[in-house]
């Protein structure tokens, strides 16, 4: 015979068991508890206007850089070498990247249909 506190007490250990269970399916379910927001993805169009604009600021930060050294101004020989170097590097790049997405879209012209 199971008495009166021996049910009650199955009873609260079903309902905490319940209760684990909700938090459980609440953590494995993000995406049903929380409403999902849009992400925006840039386009390539995008990255590509960024990679550019980035390549140009690099290349105006070594030419400061350049010509703060000509001028005489306490700009170290090596700082300028090496921006020198990183705008070269960027617009080699970005000059790659553009032969590579030109030769892609070449060869998508010339498939048959």
């Amino acid at each position: 015979m199971i008495d009166k506190t021996g049910s009650m007490h199955a009873q609260l250990v079903m309902d905490q068991i319940k209760a684990y269970q909700t938090r459980v399916n609440q953590t494995r379910e993000p995406e049903a508890a929380i409403a999902p927001t849009e992400i925006q993805k840039p386009t390539f169009g995008e990255t590509i206007n960024q990679m550019v604009t980035d390549v140009n600021s690099a290349q105006m930060q070594s030419a400061e850089l350049r010509a703060a050294y000509e001028r005489g101004e306490n700009v170290p020989l090596t700082d300028v070498v090496i921006g020198m170097q990183k705008s070269s590097l960027a617009f080699e790049a970005t000059l790659q990247i553009r032969n590579k997405v030109l030769k892609a879209y070449e060869e998508i012209m010339n498939m048959p249909v």
